[in-house]
């Protein structure tokens, strides 16, 4: 069954056909080089790049699959939670190629697309503990079967990809900054600065703000200003920062699958693609936990993900009707 995906959630414009859960293309076009000059990512610019993206993006998922739109027999879409512009570009789509062509259309989760991208590498067994770290999302879920999802916590101010960015700017290292702290943090001594864990006791939430804050104060401590500092202390702030947010990370990992007694786990979203916590996510597989991490590429928003999520759904009875709408705000 070839399934037609689309992703317009945040700043990425993507598409992909998948055959079942076998990937055939999967195209992202990126638009960074329009967001980096204003430190994150601006919503108007956004839409207006999804509008000018959608049909050539869709074009080159299907060339690259070999397939023609006849062949496509389901079109799953993310229709929530993200930028409400950016949805709407990819919804919209969605929706009229499904009436033109009167080919079923299922609207997605994000979020679930997150969680099962696992399933286009891999098969873990169910239930598994779900963590989803990324640039608007820090969750922990129970999963126990396709469809079947308990929130165990989230994060209550900053997602854990958004302080990325935040303390990057501040180090003045650009946007994104997710792989550039990442890279530098290599370089530099996590111990040097010894910064908090938020670890939230006897919760699963997470909180993300005061480290943030800690950062802020610790580079005005050092008679800096934020985007001015030596190279060197560039560094050791960002290993001392990584550091901490793996920490917190693999801990409430840990509490979550000790608390479900559940000894898989399943970790995704842009974060997963950090190489420091997936050094220590793969160390967890010592202490005796099933430790699945999607490759990097499906790791940040993608639109396979999407035709998955949407595939396993369709394969439930599921459908959408015309009058799905977007939501910024869709909880899982």
């Amino acid at each position: 069954m070839l399934i037609l995906g689309i992703d317009t959630s945040c700043d990425d414009t993507s598409a992909s056909v998948i055959n079942g859960r076998k990937i055939l293309s999967n195209i992202v076009s990126s638009q960074i080089s329009f967001h980096r000059k204003y430190g994150g990512v601006v919503p108007e610019i956004a839409s207006r790049k999804h509008i000018e993206w959608i049909w050539n993006v869709t074009e080159q998922a299907l060339n690259e699959a070999k397939a023609n739109f006849k062949d496509i027999e389901l079109i799953a879409v993310c229709h929530g939670p993200g930028l409400i512009g950016s949805l709407l570009v990819g919804l919209c789509f969605a929706k009229a190629l499904s009436y033109a062509s009167q080919k079923p259309l299922v609207a997605v989760n994000h979020l679930e697309g997150h969680i099962l991208s696992i399933f286009l590498e891999e098969e873990p067994e169910f239930p598994f503990i779900s963590l989803i770290v990324s640039g608007g999302h820090t969750s922990l879920y129970r999963v126990d079967d396709f469809g079947k999802y308990k929130e165990l916590g989230r994060t209550r101010d900053d997602a854990a990809g958004e302080a990325f960015d935040k303390i990057a700017k501040m180090l003045g290292l650009g946007y994104p900054g997710g792989p550039i702290i990442d890279s530098l943090a290599k370089k530099g001594n996590p111990e040097k600065f010894n910064l908090p864990r938020p670890y939230l006791h006897k919760s699963f939430d997470f909180s993300f703000s005061g480290l943030k804050t800690a950062v802020k104060l610790l580079i005005k401590n050092l008679g800096y200003e934020e985007g001015s500092l030596d190279e060197d202390i560039k560094k050791d702030i960002a290993a001392a920062f990584q550091s901490a947010v793996v920490d917190v990370l693999i801990e409430k990992i840990k509490w979550a699958t000790e608390f479900e007694n559940i000894k898989t786990v399943v970790i995704t979203g842009g974060v997963a693609a950090n190489s420091e916590l997936r050094e220590r996510c793969l160390k967890l597989k010592e202490e005796g936990l099933n430790v699945y991490l999607p490759s990097k590429a499906l790791c940040t928003d993608n639109a396979a993900m999407i035709a998955v999520a949407g595939y396993e759904r369709y394969l439930r009875g599921e459908k959408s009707d015309l009058f799905v709408n977007a939501k910024a705000y869709l909880p899982l």
